[in-house]
């Protein structure tokens, strides 16, 4: 399968980078942590068939800038957000959304709502009750010693194997694609710096708002998720704030669910956000 070729827009004067395919109503997909927009490239190819699907490296990551001394908030994400939909000529939009970027994404559209069609959220974290694993991961982009293992190319290839329920579906391709940006001191502490950089006021607000939300929603995770073990309590409680939400949970599928299931999951947010 042709992996969709990755593209750039300046933004506030930085790079940032994205790919996109068909044309349609627009869908934004935005991946998490330490991944990029290739993370979304089976996906991408099938909901571009109805849609146009733009897949962003946000900030920190992928091929956009990676700088230094700076927060990676909600509001440096949500910035380059707002500048590639703004160079697309992009106003209504379709999102979804995984693992770092579930948070980005939905405070993003709680902020705009007038913008946002519809919303999926696949394996990823919304309200502030952080689980130990999340605690634990916060703690190791801190601490000097665990970030720079956590962040080296052996720590990446242990984080995407663990993401995953069958270790052997990671690819030499993959594991190319997630180490490949980070082959600096400066790109690997940028990376630590994107994990802990949003601010938990942020993941209040969601929880305080998220039940306020009209728009169709879909959710869709893997089961076998050991990156965030309580997926499920989350999209249970996705559910009773948003009972209009649609549940799909992969039992053969990690927390890298689209890179177990890309094509399953592509077809079905094609249907989901395509024409009426």
């Amino acid at each position: 399968m042709t992996v969709a070729e990755i593209q750039e827009v300046e933004v506030d004067g930085r790079t940032v980078a994205y790919r996109e395919a068909g044309s349609g109503p627009a869908v934004l997909l935005i991946h998490g942590w330490p991944t990029s927009s290739y993370l979304w490239r089976d996906a991408i190819a099938a909901i571009g068939k109805r849609n146009r699907a733009i897949a962003i490296d946000l900030p920190g990551f992928g091929g956009s800038d990676k700088p230094l001394q700076t927060r990676y908030g909600f509001e440096l994400f949500e910035g380059a957000i707002d500048g590639l939909l703004e160079r697309l000529e992009v106003e209504r939009v379709g999102l979804a959304v995984h693992d770092l970027g579930g948070p980005v994404g939905v405070h993003w559209a709680l902020r705009n709502r007038g913008r946002v069609t519809k919303l999926a959220l696949l394996n990823t974290l919304v309200y502030p009750e952080f689980s130990p694993a999340v605690q634990q991961f916060l703690h190791m982009c801190t601490d000097p010693e665990l970030r720079e293992q956590l962040t080296s190319p052996e720590g990446l290839e242990a984080g995407m194997r663990l993401g995953l329920a069958d270790q052997e579906r990671l690819t030499e391709e993959s594991l190319a694609a997630v180490r490949e940006p980070f082959q600096t001191t400066d790109a690997r502490r940028a990376l630590a710096d994107a994990g802990i950089g949003l601010d938990p006021a942020g993941f209040v607000e969601i929880a305080e708002h998220l039940s306020e939300l009209q728009i169709p929603v879909m959710v869709i995770y893997g089961e076998q998720d050991r990156i965030l073990p309580d997926v499920a309590e989350t999209m249970a409680r996705v559910k009773r704030d948003l009972p209009q939400a649609e549940v799909t949970s992969l039992p053969d599928a990690g927390h890298f669910c689209q890179e177990e299931a890309g094509v399953q999951i592509g077809r079905q947010l094609a249907e989901f956000f395509g024409p009426e």
